[in-house]
């Protein structure tokens, strides 16, 4: 039952974790304000909060699943989908930073909004998350069907 359930909420974060990070992309637009500034960057914690959750599920499905932890730390996919999963984590690093800093500019100036110059500064990592983002279900599919061992 254990393994199911971390199986469940591995996955449903894992799902969690791509719907906010559309909504950013979504959300980043010239014009962005006040109020939906403040938004941004409550959406932009909650994808923190997830990521860890779902490294907190992910390895306590390692070590207290039903496979245990010699399924997956020999096996080089399991490994690769770690490294999407970093990859994806330093991307954030520049959207998180850049969002904090409008904050602190909104808050300092309320006339303040996003240009179009704001948002490209930050669009392409967003784009780059999703799309490295996507190879992450790709190698857990393979590692569900036996490869990298």
């Amino acid at each position: 039952m254990t393994d199911l359930v971390l199986a469940i909420a591995h996955h449903l974060l894992v799902f969690a974790l791509f719907a906010i990070l559309a909504v950013e992309l979504v959300m980043i637009r010239p014009g962005l304000a006040g109020n939906d500034l403040k938004r941004l960057g409550i959406v932009d914690l909650h994808y923190g909060l997830i990521a860890g959750l779902i490294l907190a599920a992910g390895f306590a499905r390692v070590f207290l699943g039903l496979k245990g932890p010699d399924a997956y730390l020999g096996n080089w996919v399991f490994w690769a989908k770690i490294a999407a999963f970093l990859v994806v984590g330093v991307l954030s690093v520049q959207p998180t930073i850049r969002i904090a800093v409008w904050r602190r500019q909104a808050k300092d100036d309320p006339a303040f909004a996003l240009t179009p110059d704001h948002v490209a500064s930050v669009r392409g990592f967003l784009i780059a998350e999703l799309a490295v983002f996507a190879l992450i279900p790709a190698f857990a599919a393979a590692m569900a069907r036996g490869y990298g061992l």
